[in-house]
């Protein structure tokens, strides 16, 4: 492994999005992520994701390494603490009280590795009177605020077609770790991070709360559009969708002459931001009356030519297409033990100096790196290890 991280090791808990998103997070920085999954099937992620061939596992497993334990016995528990003791970060998802349960505080392993970084992912966070409630993304969406904005406005709130809640938690779980890995390097002090779902969510909220505060206003679903902000929106042309940036005043200057009516930009209606947003509709209906008359790669010509933030409206196969995507290697194939070669998003973001990348698959099986991880780490040798297997520890 290489990376920024090379030198740190995981221990990942937990299933489904939260936490094994962060996992891949920080093994796609080079991290040394030892996943832990329950003995037989594994992470239900194994089974996530569209089609007959479940791939999904091939981009949230890889750069890990995969171990079992049943974590509800108490010998599986000692094999964990033993195992976390190890480590210098823990990512885990459970329902709050459920390390506590299992003889796993953060208490309790800080006491045999003080400099552990414990990053807790849960639906409300540990504690608040909604703490021990079940948690999903789609509710943290639902609280957050996320999920009454999208959609259209004649009809119920929408969703955007990912687990938005649990990528964000763990994002900035992600974030959490790094930073008290860079107070550790001073104090040799570990510390836990608590992240909730609908707290990532709230994050990136803008200005939806002092909105309300200051001026009463309740943000309402306003589909493809943001209110006030004008022209941004997806406009049809010829052959399809087309997207538009042009809410800048210089912007929509140069949008006006591409569309050979430069009076547009000092016309009153829309010669500002603020008189732009009042006249929103009647100036989109103005720009897709310009673009339904010609083809997205006509447009796409003009908009280059003067400037103007513009883009296709991109599927996969736009991606795997596009030369852009193929200069930045934004995706990469990837020869994997289950379904062999796979394209997939790469590591991001892009280091100078330490970059990241996918240094290995994902585990084709639940405890694949049982002999390596407990052998090399705890010196559990081969007899051992069948012991704890045929008891169902491992």
């Amino acid at each position: 492994m290489t990376g920024a991280l090379a030198d740190i090791r995981v221990v990942e808990m937990g299933q489904l999005l939260a936490g094994p998103f962060c996992g891949q997070l920080l093994g796609d920085m080079g991290a040394d992520v030892i996943k832990i999954e329950p003995p037989g099937a594994g992470d239900p992620m194994r089974l996530w994701g569209q089609g007959d061939d479940k791939v999904q596992w091939e981009v949230i497993g890889r750069n890990k390494r995969s171990v079992t334990c049943n974590l509800r016995v108490a010998e599986g528990q000692d094999l964990a603490r033993r195992l976390i003791g190890k480590a210098d970060v823990l990512v885990e998802n459970f329902k709050p009280g459920t390390l506590e349960k299992w003889d796993l505080s953060p208490a309790e392993l800080h006491r045999e590795n003080p400099g552990l970084i414990i990053a807790r992912m849960s639906g409300y966070g540990q504690d608040g009177p909604y703490s021990d409630r079940a948690g999903f993304g789609g509710i943290g969406e639902a609280m957050g605020g996320w999920r009454y904005i999208v959609g259209e406005p004649d009809r119920p709130p929408s969703r955007m077609g990912l687990s938005i809640g649990d990528t964000l938690c763990a994002t900035y779980g992600c974030m959490g770790i790094l930073a008290a890995l860079h107070h550790r390097e001073s104090t040799g002090e570990g510390q836990i991070i608590d992240t909730a779902l609908y707290e990532a969510v709230l994050q990136v909220m803008e200005g939806l709360i002092p909105e309300y505060d200051h001026n009463g206003i309740i943000r309402e679903r306003s589909g493809s559009i943001l209110p006030g902000i004008a022209p941004s929106n997806v406009y049809q042309c010829k052959d399809g969708p087309f997207m538009i940036g042009a809410n800048k005043d210089e912007i929509f200057a140069r949008l006006a002459r591409a569309m050979g009516q430069p009076e547009l930009a000092t016309d009153e209606r829309y010669a500002t931001h603020l008189a732009r947003g009042r006249n929103q509709t009647e100036l989109d209906a103005l720009v897709n009356d310009w673009t339904s008359q010609h083809t997205i790669e006509e447009v796409d010509a003009a908009m280059i030519a003067h400037s103007i933030p513009a883009g296709r409206v991109y599927r996969a196969p736009d991606m795997l297409a596009d030369p852009h995507f193929r200069a930045r290697d934004a995706i990469v194939e990837v020869e994997t033990e289950r379904h062999g070669k796979v394209k997939m998003q790469n590591a991001f973001p892009k280091l100078s100096k330490t970059p990241s990348g996918i240094f290995r698959p994902a585990p084709a099986e639940p405890g694949q790196h049982n002999a390596e991880v407990y052998g090399e780490l705890l010196g559990i040798d081969g007899a051992e290890r069948g012991r704890l297997a045929d008891s169902g520890i491992i």
